[in-house]
């Protein structure tokens, strides 16, 4: 069953951001004062063209406009220069925020347990480091400027009213009971929405992930009808959802009209009287209709901005969630005393109800090679993530060295455990790098060993800059055996005593198969080792064999012994294998 990643509540949320901002305090200080002093001069506009309106009124000379245009034109270049530059200091501000914002999530995400990351899905996790992350950078990029600069020219712009008359601040403010309705009306049921949208996003991910993922499977069993209708239900969720969430947003706009509405009369029906009663002249009443009609510009953007603001909320909350989760307390220190593998008595279902092991019982001595068997289905695979630590049992133990694999800190798992599998990652980067991840301080003479062990040091030597060649995503692309010898040389560097390999040359061809096998032997040389077997010569090479079936134990002894049983389960699957050659 899935256990998706933990989603921050707003107190989480807010003390993310706190952290993120408190570094960066003097840089959004600078920001916003630019901003202000850019806004302020913006707002000099409208009273300049009501005093040409007043100019005009009392029928003044042609060239008694020229020192207002003159105003004008400076205020305009000094307002986009300073709002260019208060603009450029936010948005450095967010970008920055959001990249240390990235840094932590990956960082909390490498830290947690590969069985957390299992739990939770791939769909979880990608919609999170995906959608998520764009989500943030869309708003940091262009609604958190237009935030900051609306915010700012509402508040002068009001400030400005006053200034003018009193009586047009008044009528202005008719509509903020609208607005301020409409904001917390949409508010309370945008939040919901909005996280419930993302949530079925990535449970859509989720089901795509899982349904293109196992296509053979699926198309063998013949359930692919049953799973297009999941990916269907899934889809249309997120569709109804998002539909749900426009028509909320109609509704929205709707009553943002109608306090524009209500303001922009109110002022015009208040000038013409103040007007009339000799208590403004018309150049003032045309500057309060100016910055009432300007003032809904920012408003309504400020308005805007809280579909966008939430939104984002809501993927900040779910990245918040990972960061502000506390790893899990770490276990007592314990270093197991060798390579020795016990595990006793294993049961595991990933759904109740539906075992997968029942009652499994292995003991590996330190250094010895367990080759395991079985048809696809009888829990060959799930048995070697239990051993890694992947999973851990629904009842049973798993020691190492005498010590429990539950009480190994995460380090001190991955430096005495490694599972290699034949899903291989080449990370991009040079190929020195590539193979550092597993022993950082490892110098190029190390390098060099670890390929040639596993038969790798010719076609490294010839790639156009050796060792410093650039592999993985963007660079040069290499093979399937020749990425599942890089991962065993990066087993070699990380020498841990006990070694799971998964089916790690199910994926080679048969030429390609035979080095893979020669590498991994190497690779195996004086640590102890789970050979989850695609190909039965593996296993014929290995010190014993254990075969499953349906997720027990049925056979166990060496290659020549399991095979001289004329109706034992191994010595059927060698006679099938043996055909099929």
């Amino acid at each position: 069953m899935t256990a998706p990643l933990p989603v921050a509540d707003r107190a989480e949320t807010l003390r993310t951001v706190r952290t993120l901002l408190r570094p960066r305090r003097r840089l959004a200080v600078s920001g916003f004062a630019v901003l202000t002093a850019a806004t302020a001069v913006g707002l000099l506009t409208p009273p300049l063209l009501g005093h040409v309106v007043d100019l005009v009124a009392q029928r003044r000379p042609a060239e008694a406009l020229t020192r207002p245009a003159v105003l004008l034109v400076a205020v305009a270049l000094v307002q986009a220069a300073g709002t260019a530059l208060g603009l450029g200091l936010v948005a450095r501000l967010g970008e920055t925020m959001l990249a240390d914002l990235r840094e932590r999530f990956l960082d909390r995400v490498l830290r947690l347990s590969l069985r957390r990351v299992e739990q939770a899905g791939a769909g979880d996790l990608t919609s999170r480091v995906g959608n998520d992350v764009t989500v943030i950078a869309e708003a940091v990029r262009s609604a958190l400027p237009e935030l900051a600069r609306s915010l700012l020219a509402i508040v002068l712009t009001l400030v400005a009213l006053a200034v003018l008359d009193w009586r047009f601040l008044l009528a202005a403010l008719l509509a903020a009971p609208v607005q301020w309705h409409t904001a917390r009306w949409y508010a309370r049921r945008s939040s919901t929405l909005y996280s419930a949208h993302r949530t079925a996003v990535a449970t859509q991910q989720q089901q795509l992930l899982e349904t293109i993922g196992g296509a053979p499977t699926v198309r063998a069993l013949r359930q692919s009808d049953a799973q297009v209708d999941r990916v269907v239900a899934r889809s249309t969720a997120a569709v109804d959802l998002y539909l749900r969430a426009i028509r909320l947003l109609t509704r929205f706009y709707g009553r943002l009209n109608l306090a524009e509405f209500i303001a922009l009369s109110a002022v015009l029906a208040g000038g013409y009287l103040l007007v009339g009663a000799g208590a403004v002249t018309i150049g003032g009443t045309a500057a309060a209709a100016l910055y009432v009609h300007h003032l809904f510009g920012p408003m309504n953007s400020a308005l805007r901005l809280v579909d966008d603001a939430q939104v984002a909320a809501a993927s900040l909350a779910r990245l918040a969630g990972v960061v502000q989760a506390e790893p899990p307390p770490a276990p007592h220190p314990a270093q197991p005393a060798d390579g020795a593998v016990k595990a006793a008595d294993l049961h595991f279902a990933y759904r109740p109800g539906h075992p997968v092991l029942a009652g499994v019982t292995i003991d590996l001595t330190d250094g010895e090679t367990v080759a395991v068997v079985g048809a696809s289905g009888a829990g060959k695979t799930t048995l070697a993530q239990l051993v890694a630590g992947v999973h851990r049992p629904g009842s049973g133990s798993v020691t190492i060295g005498g010590v429990d694999l539950a009480d190994l800190t995460d380090a001190d798992r991955r430096r005495t455990v490694a599972l290699v599998t034949q899903e291989v990652h080449v990370f991009a980067g040079t190929l020195a790098d590539d193979l550092r991840l597993a022993r950082p301080d490892a110098d190029d003479d190390a390098l060099y060993a670890a390929l040639a062990d596993v038969e790798a040091l010719d076609w490294a030597l010839a790639l156009p800059q050796g060792l410093q060649t650039v592999v993985g995503d963007g660079g040069h692309r290499l093979a399937v055996t020749e990425a599942q010898q890089l991962a065993l040389a990066r087993l070699i560097l990380a020498d841990p005593k006990v070694v799971i390999l998964d089916e790690a040359t199910a994926d080679a061809g048969s030429a390609g198969a035979r080095v893979l096998e020669r590498a991994a032997a190497r690779a195996l040389r004086g640590r102890t080792a789970l050979v989850v077997a695609h190909r039965l010569t593996q296993a014929a090479g290995a010190d014993r064999i254990v075969v499953l079936d349906a997720g027990r134990v049925v056979e166990t002894g060496t290659h020549d012994e399991l095979r001289s049983r004329p109706d034992g389960r191994y010595a059927t699957l060698w006679r099938a294998w043996s055909r099929s050659r």
